[in-house]
């Protein structure tokens, strides 16, 4: 086995309750993976659990075991986010001017150590949950665990990395907006998100506390399933909570976005895995377009309405009294909500039950909603250069969720070119956790995902994939002028079956045109990486009426590459039906 294969929460407890392993022995290796991410990640952890103390754990499972006890979650390691208090470890909420020893675990830590996990440590986050993206901690940037260029997602960031990691078997998250389920999809993980009170937030840093639930990153949905077995039920301390019920979902009617109304923000590649797995689901559902809109202005009441105050209420007095500990970017956010007034709230909360009852008449049409997690994702560069802005983009198919009292379930779709993930949510109405499990479970059977691409383990940097048709493939004229760039072979590819070649007249060396046209077919290329200061000092000698622009290949995907302006094709040769440049080349 890979020292970072994912685990699964279900298989380490079946082993251990039969006696094929110990709880001691699984303790041991996750000990020794743990100091093996440590060399790529540390950035994952708040604090962890004394080694010593987690044996003594793993040791009193195994006696529970052998005593005849047989415990779902039997020696089970696990993180949870470090706005959940667990006993023994400080509560940081990512912001040390905040810390606490809490005097007790969290109801659902206590519910999990019942069912024999372990907790091996807190995992890092965006302050005080505030973000989407895992960029805004003081204690490092959890990156994706598949491309370490790209952000991981929040602001469950480090639960969602450790899952992905096959750090531990499951980890928990918080979500308000969406930060149990963006993780997950760019991560290549299940994030379910039970609906609100389903799981008690008694022990929990509130965000938002009407809104806020707890979540868990898993590999599979069966341990999504299990978890949700051990922690749901109503909790007489949580002035939030919910007695547990379970409503069937009813039928095979699944509302998406009107075209008109999805946004990927232009990433193409997003939107092509999102039309694949529409398709996929309508070989056995029925897809209903719907108008989103109402759903949309709910989503912008989070941060553009009253919701904000009840931000600031849950840090007010570390606001008045030292705002400077908070993250700028946290603080920006969350700040005016101190000053909002009484009729703001009111007006929001009346304009928010209108919305809410339009959602409700909308479960009349449709059973569940199947909609992309995010439309797009972001490296950590570009976060740094506009945090709020591109943050918003993310929560676009998120917000609405909570505030409209919903369950969810955040599943893959699928790998980019740049192995980080995509995803799409399913979502139901209040109670439908068990069904909307269920019905994730036909999805992914139809879907028949490939295997996930391999970690991002070595030395990384920032690097641009670019497609060449023409002067550039290997053993070219022109050949040289990405070797000399250290540019890296990704392999040959052909476009989507929409584009055109042509060889332009009078060119030295002899160059082709490629054009998007609807009447058009795949074209043979190849595809190289370089850095990015490589690729812009390529770009700068691209000369007209040549330009570097956005190419889609067969699979979907998209890169760049080279494209013409209109003024190419002034006495060019049309030579797409020889398929590519080197066939044309061939020819003459």
């Amino acid at each position: 086995m890979s020292a970072f294969t994912r685990l699964g929460a279900g298989a380490i407890a079946g082993a251990v309750n039969s006696g094929a392993t110990t709880a001691l022995a699984v303790m041991e290796d996750t000990l020794a993976r743990l100091a093996a991410y440590d060399a790529h990640q540390p950035q994952l952890w708040i604090s962890r659990a004394d080694p010593a103390a987690l044996r003594a754990a793993a040791e009193a499972i195994d006696a529970r075991v052998a005593a005849g006890e047989r415990l779902p979650l039997a020696g089970v390691p696990y993180a949870a986010k470090d706005n959940i208090d667990v006993l023994g470890l400080e509560t940081t909420a990512a912001c040390p001017a905040f810390a606490y020893r809490p005097e007790r675990s969290a109801t659902v830590i206590e519910r999990l150590e019942a069912a024999g996990a372990i907790c091996v440590g807190k995992t890092n986050l965006d302050q005080f949950a505030t973000g989407l993206v895992g960029t805004r901690s003081p204690y490092g940037i959890p990156r994706n665990a598949y491309n370490r260029d790209y952000v991981s997602g929040g602001s469950s960031s480090g639960s969602a990395v450790a899952v992905a990691a096959g750090l531990v078997g499951f980890a928990l998250g918080t979500d308000t907006a969406g930060s149990g389920r963006v993780p997950a999809a760019f991560n290549h993980l299940v994030g379910f998100k039970p609906s609100k009170g389903r799981w008690s937030t008694r022990g929990l840093v509130p965000a938002c506390r009407s809104l806020d639930c707890i979540t868990v990153f898993t590999d599979a949905l069966e341990d999504a399933a299990l978890l949700d077995d051990v922690l749901a039920g109503f909790d007489p301390q949580d002035a939030w909570s919910r007695p547990r019920a379970d409503i069937p979902l009813g039928g095979r009617r699944i509302g998406v976005p009107r075209r008109d109304q999805r946004q990927f923000f232009g990433d193409v590649e997003a939107e092509y895995l999102y039309e694949r797995a529409l398709a996929a689901l309508a070989r056995e559902h029925t897809l209903v377009e719907i108008d989103i809109a109402p759903l949309l202005e709910a989503a912008r009441l989070l941060y553009g309405g009253p919701w904000v105050a009840e931000r600031a209420a849950a840090i007010l007095p570390l606001l008045e009294r030292n705002p400077l500990a908070i993250d700028p970017v946290v603080r920006e956010v969350i700040a005016p909500g101190s000053a909002m007034l009484a009729t703001e709230l009111w007006n929001g909360i009346y304009r928010l039950a209108e919305l809410a009852r339009e959602a409700e008449a909308m479960w009349g049409a449709v059973d569940a909603l199947a909609f992309p997690t995010t439309g797009t994702s972001y490296r950590v560069a570009e976060l740094r250069e506009a945090p709020v802005a591109l943050n918003s983009n993310l929560g676009f198919y998120t917000n609405f969720v909570n505030l409209l009292d919903m369950a969810a379930i955040a599943v893959s779709a699928g790998a980019k070119s740049n192995n980080t993930g995509f995803g799409i949510t399913l979502i139901g109405p209040a109670h439908s956790d068990k069904a909307l499990i269920a019905l994730a479970g036909a999805y992914l059977t139809l879907a028949a995902l490939p295997p996930l691409p391999p970690l991002d383990l070595g030395e990384h940097m920032d690097t641009v994939k670019l497609a060449v048709v023409g002067a550039h493939l290997e053993g070219m004229p022109l050949h040289w002028q990405l070797t000399s760039r250290g540019a890296r072979s990704v392999g040959a590819a052909t476009t989507a079956p929409n584009y055109r070649l042509y060889a332009m007249a009078d060119t030295v060396p002899p160059k082709p045109a490629l054009v998007h046209s609807e009447e058009g077919a795949s074209i043979a290329l190849e595809v190289y990486e370089l850095d990015l200061a490589s690729f812009g000092s390529f770009v700068a000698e691209v000369p007209p009426p040549l330009a570097i622009g956005t190419v889609t290949l067969a699979d979907g995907s998209s890169v760049k590459g080279f494209v013409a302006e209109p003024r190419a094709l002034t006495g060019a040769e049309d030579i797409t039906h020889l398929g590519g440049w080197r066939a044309y080349i061939a020819s003459r």
